[in-house]
């Protein structure tokens, strides 16, 4: 591992792991169950236990992000991490970033891993489903994290896809701090078993929940792309602190420790955000003041929008 990807992980088990417990290659029925994630030492981790090889076939930024959490949280040691993208330039920022290999072959990778994790554009994934078909056998277990594509739709690609093990992810890119909610539904001849491996992948970049296929569009919508939003946030709380005199450095570093406070607050109390609203406002106050002016904005609406718009073009892009 480089100095600079040496680093980089350093920094990130810092931050996921206390004491205590893309672009492709193609030449290439029940509600919601909660699965609480928290983090583990990498030894704690993988105590008693081998750690499978995993292989990306994309190296792109989310492709970076899980591989980064798989190896940080002891999922999966460095060694027994690899990726596979057609441009140099992803290839060598996933191996600077993780310290991992990187190839320009789907083959080495697929047929090299005992968990194989589809990290592509949703334009090229038919194409990448028929090329690495003939590899595939009911001893790899198959992940897809690419966005739109539906359980039936991975099995149609692969032909005979429903005598493999398939599960649907989607992750955020928090990831790459554990910090990602991830949801997850399973297909083909994905087992119970396979379900308790995924979660302990899961373990080492955040929260996840396993739900049925059909609301992995809704995931997609809205904590799929939801980081996006909150940066979107950000940058507009930051501008009104700079608006009304404070320096930007001061205002982004604040508006962002804002959102991350009420973030956990709404975590750790357990109450409802509305709630938690209410003791902030204090009648004929400046909150309330500051409230009205985003409900005479349209704020709220515009984010439930703004989800059902992402949603929507998940649902899309499946259809390509």
């Amino acid at each position: 591992m480089n100095g600079t990807a040496a680093r980089r992980l350093a920094m990130v088990r810092e931050q996921i792991a206390p004491s205590s417990t893309a672009s492709a290659v193609v030449n290439s029925s029940t509600g919601p169950r909660d699965v609480h994630i928290g983090t583990q030492s990498a030894a704690g981790h993988t105590a008693g236990k081998t750690q499978p090889s995993v292989g990306f076939v994309g190296g792109g930024q989310m492709a970076t992000a899980l591989a980064t959490g798989i190896i940080t949280s002891g999922f999966s040691s460095v060694d027994k991490v690899i990726a596979g993208d057609v441009y140099e330039a992803s290839r060598k920022a996933f191996t600077d970033k993780t310290g991992a290999k990187a190839v320009s072959s789907n083959e080495e990778v697929v047929k090299g891993s005992d968990i194989i994790i589809i990290a592509v554009k949703p334009q090229v994934m038919k194409a990448v489903l028929k090329e690495i078909r003939p590899m595939l056998n009911a001893d790899k277990l198959l992940i897809s994290i690419v966005a739109g594509f539906t359980i039936q739709s991975i099995l149609e690609g692969l032909g005979n896809g429903a005598e493999l093990r398939v599960i649907r992810v989607m992750p955020n890119t928090p990831a790459l701090i554990g910090k990602a909610a991830s949801a997850f539904s399973l297909g083909g001849k994905a087992s119970a078993e396979d379900a308790k491996q995924v979660e302990q992948l899961l373990k080492g970049i955040g929260i996840a929940a396993q739900v049925p296929d059909h609301l992995l569009d809704a995931v997609t919508g809205m904590s799929g792309s939801g980081p996006a939003y909150v940066y979107q946030f950000i940058e507009a709380l930051s501008d009104g602190g700079v608006r009304v005199g404070l320096p930007r450095d001061v205002a982004t570093r604040f508006a962002a420790q804002t959102v991350l406070g009420a973030a956990q607050m709404v975590l750790e109390t357990g109450e409802h955000p509305g709630s938690l609203k209410d003791k902030v406002t204090s009648p004929g106050g400046t909150t309330i003041a500051g409230l009205h002016a985003m409900e005479k904005g349209g704020v709220r609406g515009a984010i439930m929008d703004t989800v059902q718009a992402a949603t929507n073009r998940s649902i899309e892009l499946g259809r390509l």
